[in-house]
């Protein structure tokens, strides 16, 4: 088995493969350390970062242009590596089962290129028992190698917060695990290079596993509870936000708050606990439940803003609303799984075509994927309604009312403007 002082000699090299949110830090972290191959299938990403430019904008351009990673789309490479990497997607499919079709696709090619003593180590989320039941038997297969013997395993769960420029690779834990204890030796010596807050050893492959799953379901679960509290309060004319502020004073209460909740962690991992726990006979009652009201949300918003223009004696059908916000989170470009299009398939229900605008998200992504362009903030004028859908820093503090028709209607999701003076309705989940 490859040791972790190789790495650092550089007798051998560590590859990621799968360049994403994900991919993409981690391996320029390594480069500071190893020689690091960056595989991803996609030509375009790789000709990017090729010339330095950060798609995601998780590390910015500068730091793409100056890392010292071999960035390649030539599968071939991957065996220059003896420490590998998975840093693949792991969505869902429409029935919100697991699609694990992304990793299988890794596993194939990267069997075919995997060397005797290359240990391989799993960042992509899955359910328990994905790691050892599905990647080791393909990796066996394509490689004509035996696990265990002529190469090793383990999972060390990625922590990336797309847009969170505080909680970074190297000050977050690392949850790290092997299938035995010399492989799980070797993998916390390599994360432990470039993790400062250090790796936390976990006794299995499929509690590391577990681990991931739960962290994703738990805030689920509570924004959840936080848009619950929601529809109730809006019924009793209370505003949630208020509550939660006073409710905050409490040292123990938790901060959450309400809102859509998409992205590729959180609107998508509990599917993949409760779909392992329905295989062993148990159909999950709480995580289930919170994500029937969080995928719910589109709906009920724009429920709302309906009954708002009802009341301001606007023509529903054929209205004019402006949508500030497309991604799936703030000050991040990234588009998949973004709820937001709920809003805009509910809205068109009612024969109504938004506006949208979004000057962080990646514009050809959401044209590719949803089959929607974007606005320039300044064409948006004399709205009936505007929906704020997502707190990016741009729409912070901005001043919506040159945006507005008199009497407008304003749908601010998560409270980032000032309620604007005036014959305006003003409503906040």
């Amino acid at each position: 088995m490859i040791t972790c002082d190789e790495l650092i000699n550089r007798t051998h090299k560590l590859s990621v493969v799968g360049l994403g949110y994900v991919g993409l830090p981690v391996a320029a972290a390594f480069s500071e350390k190893l020689s690091v191959i960056g595989f991803d299938i996609n030509a375009e990403k790789i000709d990017q970062y090729r010339h330095g430019i950060d798609p995601t904008r998780e590390i910015g351009n500068e730091a793409v242009a100056e890392c010292s990673v071999f960035f390649t789309c030539d599968p071939k490479r991957l065996r220059e590596a003896a420490f590998h990497i998975v840093a693949v997607p792991t969505p869902v499919n429409e029935d919100n089962t697991p699609d694990l079709s992304p990793l299988v696709s890794a596993c194939k090619l990267l069997g075919a290129e995997l060397a005797p003593g290359s240990v391989v180590v799993f960042e992509s989320t899955v359910y328990p028992g994905v790691t050892e039941d599905t990647c080791v038997p393909i990796l066996e297969r394509e490689s004509r190698l035996v696990c265990g013997r002529d190469f090793f395993v383990g999972y060390s769960p990625e922590r990336i917060n797309p847009g969170d420029m505080k909680h970074r690779l190297n000050n977050i834990v690392k949850i790290v695990s092997g299938m035995d204890d010399a492989t799980l030796g070797v993998i916390a010596d390599v994360y432990s290079l470039v993790v400062d807050a250090g790796v936390y050893r976990a006794p299995s492959i499929k509690v590391a596993e577990a681990a991931k799953v739960i962290e994703n379901s738990q805030r689920d679960i509570n924004i959840a509870f936080m848009n619950e509290l929601s529809m109730i309060f809006n019924r009793m004319g209370i505003d949630t936000l208020e509550v939660l502020k006073a409710a905050g004073t409490k040292w123990n209460f938790l901060n959450f708050k309400p809102g859509l909740v998409g992205g590729h962690c959180i609107g998508v991992d509990p599917y993949y606990l409760t779909y392992r726990a329905q295989q062993f006979g148990y159909i999950s009652q709480i995580i289930l439940s919170g994500r029937r009201i969080n995928d719910a949300m589109g709906k009920y918003v724009v429920e709302n803003v309906i009954k708002m223009l009802i009341k301001a004696s606007r023509q529903v059908k054929g209205a004019r609303v402006a949508l500030l916000g497309f991604t799936f989170k703030e000050n991040c470009p990234d588009t998949r799984n973004t709820r937001v299009i709920d809003i805009v398939h509910e809205l068109r229900e009612y024969g109504i075509e938004p506006l949208i605008c979004d000057p962080v998200a990646d514009a050809d992504e959401a044209e590719r994927h949803y089959g929607v362009k974007f606005t320039e903030l300044p064409v948006i004028k004399d709205m009936d309604a505007l929906i704020i859908a997502v707190g990016h820093k741009e729409f912070c503090g901005l001043d919506i009312t040159p945006m507005l028709s008199e009497r407008g209607i304003i749908a601010d999701l998560k409270g980032v403007v000032e309620r604007p003076r005036g014959d305006y309705a003003y409503w906040r989940l």
